[in-house]
């Protein structure tokens, strides 16, 4: 048995030890993750899905805005990715070549992406995953001033806005 204490000191209080301090850890950036497809599609960020799109441009006659045989072959394979990837939300963009004035072509760029958008309503794809826009003749894909290059202007281009 221990001995009590009878002096007048008080004793030495004793703190019983306790767990010692946390280690510090290094901040780790925590990365996504994100679903691996074999096309490796779903892994890539918008910016670079833009620039390497599975979905191709539709081009026009002169003055139409009608879709051609092979306009709608283009937007039916557009459909179908649209269809594997469901999360996805495009813009349809309406372009023209130079000629003509700007009201005129900011018009027919407009009837150019909608009637892309019916075609791939048409096709199943739902409304609400496709916006349009006309930038009439003020992005030309290729700023030549010749008949090759005003075909390549005459143009509706699609933009994934979400994936």
């Amino acid at each position: 048995m221990p001995t009590p204490n009878l002096t007048s000191e008080t004793p030495e209080s004793v703190t019983p030890a306790g767990p010692p301090p946390p280690a510090r850890v290094e901040d780790t950036p925590v990365r996504e993750s994100e679903v691996i497809t074999e096309d490796g599609i779903s892994t890539r960020d918008l910016e670079d899905l833009n620039r390497n799109s599975p979905l191709q441009p539709v081009f026009y006659g002169l003055d139409s805005s009608e879709l051609d045989e092979t306009g709608r072959a283009i937007v039916t394979s557009n459909a179908q990715v649209l269809k594997k990837y469901p999360g996805w939300a495009i813009t349809v963009e309406g372009h023209c070549d130079e000629r003509g004035t700007a009201e005129y072509n900011l018009a027919l760029g407009e009837l150019r992406a909608i009637a892309v958008k019916n075609y791939l309503v048409s096709l199943g794809i739902a409304p609400a995953r496709i916006l349009t826009v006309s930038y009439g003749k003020e992005f030309p894909f290729d700023s030549g001033h010749h008949d090759a290059a005003w075909a390549k202007n005459r143009r509706a281009h699609f933009v994934i806005t979400s994936k």
